[in-house]
């Protein structure tokens, strides 16, 4: 479980990214060196993976988003690993999870707009293992972007 401290740190770490433990430890209540013997545990714990910037994608010519349900022709164990493993060669591929339902998987596409899209469907989309068929969506615009797990201090570690 994790206590207040702990959920307030975690928190703070996801909206704002990786800060000195001053900073944090003063947003918390604990001295820098608590602090930070408590972020190094939760790091020690795995319950930290790693740090990365947000990046606007608007910004850095990535706009455009589109989700990608995928059906394969077989479900076999080696035709879903093959499909995963290809699908780890795309940069462009931003996500891709495994679901329950009428699709077999979910993708998340970058592209610079609608016609990169097209080249990426043609070039990467399409040349993937096994896919009997696709269905696109465009996100026309994000309402709430991902910003964290929400964490309590009651939460399981």
């Amino acid at each position: 479980m994790f206590d207040r401290i702990d959920a307030k740190l975690l928190n703070l770490l996801q909206k704002g990214g990786p800060r000195a433990a001053a900073e944090l430890g003063e947003q918390v209540g604990l001295s820098p060196s608590a602090c930070h013997r408590r972020i190094r545990a939760l790091e020690a714990e795995g319950v930290i993976a790693g740090y990365s910037a947000r990046l606007n994608p608007d910004r850095i010519g990535l706009g455009l988003h589109v989700f990608v349900d995928i059906s394969l022709r077989s479900q076999s164990e080696e035709a879903l690993a093959a499909f995963e493993e290809a699908v780890k060669s795309f940069d462009e591929i931003l996500e891709c999870q495994l679901l329950s339902g009428a699709a077999d998987y979910r993708l998340r596409v970058a592209a610079r707009h609608v016609a990169d899209f097209d080249r990426l469907h043609r070039q990467c989309l399409s040349r993937l293992p096994g896919v009997a068929a696709m269905h696109s969506a465009f996100a026309l615009r994000t309402i709430k972007p991902f910003e964290g797990y929400p964490i309590t201090a009651t939460a399981p570690r």
